[in-house]
Formats: C-alpha cells, sequence, structure tokens
C-alpha cells in the first residue's frame, strides 16, 4: 500500500515569510541607526617664545601629537614676550580666548572666573610630578588656576677678562662690592660695569632683586608693602649707582637681551640674568669667558636666591574639552620631549622626573633647582598684580631722570596696588 505525505505548504509558507519580514525590519534598522559621529575637539594654544627654538620644537610637538591623536586639533600660535600680551588680550575681546595660554600671570583671570580648574583636567599622573611649591603658588582658594610650565633662578652673569682687567678676584656679593667693582672696570676705559634693564619686560625684575636684597618685599602678610624703607632704600641704591655713571647708559632703552650681547660682545662687565644665559650667550660669543655669583645684596643682608616660573591657564571657552586638554597636557609634560625642551631652552624643569634625570647627568642642574626650591617669586597669586607689574614698567625714566624721587615713586605705586586690590 503506497503511503502519500502532504506536506505543510502553508506553515512552510509563513516561516519564509516571517523570516523576509525579519530580514527586512533589521535592514530598516541599519539604515535609520548609523554609526555615531566621532567628534574633533579643538585646542587653541598660545605660547611664548623663549629662543628660536621655540616655534620649530613646538610645531614638531604639536604635528606629532595629531598624528597619535586624529580627533584634536591644535592650532598653535607662537608670540615673543614683547607681543603676546596684546595677542591673547584680542583673542579673549574677540570672545574667542585661548584653551591654553603660556604666560607669567594668572590671578587677575581667575578672579574674574574666565578660567578653567586645571587641577580637575590634568592628570593624577602628572599632577603627581609637578614640583609642589611652584603648584601652590598657582593655586587660589584652593582651586588650581594655572600649571607652572618652566622655571628660572636669577644670579650675576660677568664678564671674567673684564673683571681680571679691573683687578677683581671675585663676584660681589654686596652692594658697596658692587660700587667698588663697578667703579674699577669704568676706570679701565673698556667697558660699563653693571647692567640694569627698567625696560617694560625687566622692571619688575631688577625692583625685586633690590627689594629682596634689602631685606624687602612685593606683600607681607597680605599687606603690600612697596613703599616700605627697605624697599625705598633699594630703588635708591640702583638710582645712585646710574647716577655716578656705574651702570650702562640706557637702562631704560636696552633690554636684558640686548645686554646679554654687550657683555658677550666685551662692552659691559656684569648684569643679573637667568640660567638661560648659559645656553644663548655662548652660543653667540663661543670665545666669551664667564661665570656667574650671588645676586648682590645690602651689607649685612643675607643672600637672596630669586626665581622666576611661567605657567599655563585654560581659558573656559564654547568648545572646551577637558579629556582632549589632559591627553595634550600629558604629552607636552611627556619626560622625552619635556626633557628635550627644557635643555634646548636653558630653562629649568617643574616635573621632578625631568629634574631628575638632568640632575643627575649635571651638578649645575642640581644646584639650580636646590636653589629653586628655597626661593622668592613674585606675588602672582595676587589679582592685582598684572595692573601693578603694568604701572611698575613705567617707572624707570621717571625714578632715573627725576622726575620722581624713589620714595616718591613707591608711594605712588603702593597707593596705585591698595587701590586696585582694594585694601
Amino acid at each position: 500500500m503506497t503511503v502519500f505525505f502532504r506536506p505543510h505548504w502553508k506553515a512552510t509558507c509563513s516561516v519564509i515569510f516571517l523570516s523576509v519580514i525579519l530580514s527586512s525590519c533589521m535592514s530598516s534598522n541599519e539604515e535609520t541607526s548609523p554609526p555615531p559621529k566621532e567628534e574633533r575637539a579643538l585646542i587653541r594654544f598660545v605660547a611664548a617664545e623663549y629662543s628660536t627654538e621655540t616655534k620649530p620644537f613646538l610645531e614638531k610637538l604639536v604635528k606629532d601629537f595629531e598624528i597619535k591623536n586624529p580627533l584634536i586639533d591644535v592650532e598653535l600660535q607662537v608670540a615673543n614676550w614683547d607681543n603676546l600680551d596684546g595677542i591673547y588680550t584680542t583673542m579673549i575681546s574677540k570672545n574667542q580666548p585661548p584653551d591654553l595660554l603660556n604666560t607669567n600671570v594668572y590671578a587677575h583671570f581667575a578672579q574674574d572666573g574666565m578660567l578653567n580648574d586645571l587641577g580637575g583636567i590634568i592628570s593624577k599622573e602628572l599632577a603627581g610630578r609637578l614640583y609642589p611649591n611652584l603648584v601652590a603658588m598657582d593655586r587660589m582658594n584652593g582651586v588650581q588656576f594655572a600649571l607652572p610650565y618652566v622655571a628660572s633662578t636669577r644670579n650675576l652673569y660677568y664678564n671674567k677678562e673684564l673683571l681680571d682687567k679691573a683687578g677683581i678676584k671675585s663676584p660681589p656679593t654686596t652692594w658697596s662690592e658692587l660700587e667698588k667693582a663697578a667703579h674699577q672696570i669704568k676706570a679701565t676705559g673698556a667697558a660699563d660695569g653693571f647692567g640694569v634693564d627698567l625696560t617694560d619686560n625687566e622692571t619688575q625684575a631688577y625692583l625685586s632683586y633690590f627689594f629682596y636684597g634689602a631685606g624687602g618685599s612685593w606683600t607681607k602678610d597680605g599687606k603690600w608693602t612697596i613703599n616700605s624703607p627697605a624697599n625705598v632704600a633699594g630703588l635708591t641704591y640702583l638710582k645712585t649707582l646710574f647716577d655716578k655713571g656705574l651702570t650702562d647708559p640706557e637702562p631704560t632703552v636696552t633690554t636684558r637681551d640686548e645686554k646679554q650681547r654687550i657683555l658677550g660682545g666685551g662692552g659691559l662687565a656684569m648684569l643679573i640674568s637667568g640660567n638661560y644665559f648659559t645656553s644663548v650667550v655662548p652660543k653667540e660669543f663661543p670665545a666669551l669667558k664667564w661665570d656667574k655669583g650671588p645676586i648682590p645684596v645690602k651689607d649685612g643682608q643675607p643672600p637672596i636666591t630669586f626665581a622666576v616660573q611661567d605657567v599655563l591657564i585654560s581659558f573656559k571657552t564654547d568648545h572646551t574639552n577637558k579629556e582632549a586638554l589632559s591627553t595634550f597636557l600629558d604629552f607636552l609634560y611627556d619626560d622625552s620631549a619635556y626633557g628635550d625642551m627644557i635643555k634646548r631652552e636653558g630653562l629649568l624643569p617643574v616635573t621632578s622626573t625631568v629634574g631628575s634625570q638632568l640632575s643627575v647627568q649635571d651638578n649645575v642642574m642640581k644646584g639650580n633647582l636646590d636653589a629653586l626650591s628655597k626661593a622668592m617669586f613674585y606675588p602672582v597669586g595676587e589679582p592685582a598684580w598684572q595692573a601693578v607689574l603694568d604701572y611698575a614698567r613705567k617707572m624707570g625714566d621717571a625714578v632715573l631722570y627725576e622726575h620722581l624721587t624713589p620714595k616718591d615713586a613707591l608711594d605712588k605705586l603702593q597707593q596705585f596696588a591698595e587701590t586696585k586690590s582694594g585694601r
């Protein structure tokens, strides 16, 4: 007997039909839900130019960073210190402030609520490598508004041949020794004795050398002390050197960098400068015999160590990307790249890892970093510091050419600082 099996064609058709519908639905969903689009980040970075090495170094660093981080664009602008303030001020006025700025001030921007809290942006690893004493100066009310970027200590640099010619056995360490040495050098007729920079970039530095050298300060216990008797004594002494013809003839005209070249060429015996002197001047004047000593202080005062730190700050923008900033900062402070930059520029590192590496190789670096840990600095945490600095820059001519006595000039600066600070 033949048995016939009747196919369940209705069920089969139903399965096929359902499969087609499901397949169609899946295709439809895939077409209407494309993968999320990757977002790009922008970092506008305005950096200060320390030497002719700065721009090519940073351009290469940014290029390498963008290759490794293709979704982060870094717009780099490297500006000479003479033009830096004007550049970022213009950007701010156009409501396009830099995402990252290399500068030497920050407190007034922080007070106005313009800055990001970098403490909440940088990686824990980077935070742990920055020198604590520098980090502390960049913090206001517990908020990390700035990060130390580079530092320098200041010393008296001198042309050894000129001192030898004048019969000076060792560099002066006190004001009376400095005056005597400058007299001896002037008497040779070969060069000017002591270089003084009261131009826009360094007036505050020379005021600091002689304020601190007299036992004075810019502030004390939260109050401005600009017109203290010690500070008046410091500025009066500086004017006395000028009046006696013991300085270079143009303190308010030629800059520190220009005076360094004059020293290198044999036209100036001594000036106070930063440790970058050692990587700049000998390159231009390979035959120069030079050395350094401490900043001279008022007779009876203990020796001083003075240092300067430059910082990075981050403005709040309409495109702030904290993750991108953190990634870039890690790259910027990477031991290899950062160490290379420090050696190129002749500056001091602000990270313990690079500091340790360079100190092992160089006893001079070790000594400079030890001095940095004990140094006095500008009062950068004062919101009025930028305004006070700008006011002080205009004092040189008035004091040297007797439009104002040193006391009158410092009284006016004190009053300005108190008014600006509201205290």
